[in-house]
């Protein structure tokens, strides 16, 4: 790929787990790009400045060129399909390998992140904002524990990663959404554990947390179980 096309890339956002998303799929593609390091709920995303680029007033951001996107999902997706992926990257080579990982994102994306975390999030770690939700708040932990057990009956004990042998972003989405979880003390089955421990190990992983966490890593982040 000529290098131009590479350039003039910008990430807003560190210190949350949907810009690690972004940082970590940087690093796996082994980028270089800078870093608008502004963080949620301190004012920074409120400016006039930063409302011009993402009227949701929300990080992460990606800008390449001219192009800017404003979801993780999306951000990581179009990474995957625009820069040259590593030899043991996956990004499926017809339509049903592409199936699998899209199925899987989506699963993500809405099972686990919106539908149960950031809930839990609103309505207990911001409930002086959103008001708290004890009722809410327990069910979605309750509904997190039942769609991710349903999901390890699909991984392979044995492989690396949710698709084969292969990394895709896929398992960028799941492991931060576990990530995620066990830093709320929500339990995951041991098949799940064994998986998101293995994916810790990347070097990708390693180094966008230093990215995406500058002044010390959360000692929940890295937590094993």
């Amino acid at each position: 790929m000529p290098e131009a096309e590479v350039k003039n890339i910008k990430v807003w956002g560190i210190e949350s787990v949907r810009c690690m998303r972004v940082h970590w799929m940087a690093r796996e593609l082994n980028l270089e790009y800078e870093v608008i390091p502004i963080r949620s709920r301190s004012g920074e995303t409120l400016t006039d400045s930063f409302t011009e680029i993402n009227p949701k007033q929300k990080i992460p951001v990606f800008q390449h060129g001219s192009l800017v996107l404003t979801e993780s999902a999306a951000i990581i997706g179009y990474m995957s399909e625009t820069f040259v992926l590593p030899k043991e990257f996956f990004r499926g080579n017809d339509a049903e390998g592409r199936a699998k990982i899209s199925e899987w994102c989506y699963f993500v994306m809405t099972e686990l992140d919106a539908h149960s975390l950031y809930l839990i999030r609103r309505h207990d770690s911001l409930k002086d904002v959103y008001g708290a939700a004890p009722v809410a708040v327990a069910s979605a932990e309750e509904y997190f524990k039942k769609q991710i057990s349903a999901a390890s009956t699909r991984m392979k004990d044995g492989s690396s990663y949710l698709v084969g042998d292969q990394f895709s972003i896929a398992d960028i989405l799941l492991t931060s959404c576990l990530d995620w979880a066990i830093s709320y003390d929500i339990d995951v089955p041991d098949l799940v554990h064994k998986y998101r421990e293995q994916v810790l190990i990347r070097p990708g992983y390693q180094d966008a947390v230093k990215t995406n966490y500058p002044n010390g890593t959360p000692k929940s982040v890295l937590r094993s179980t």
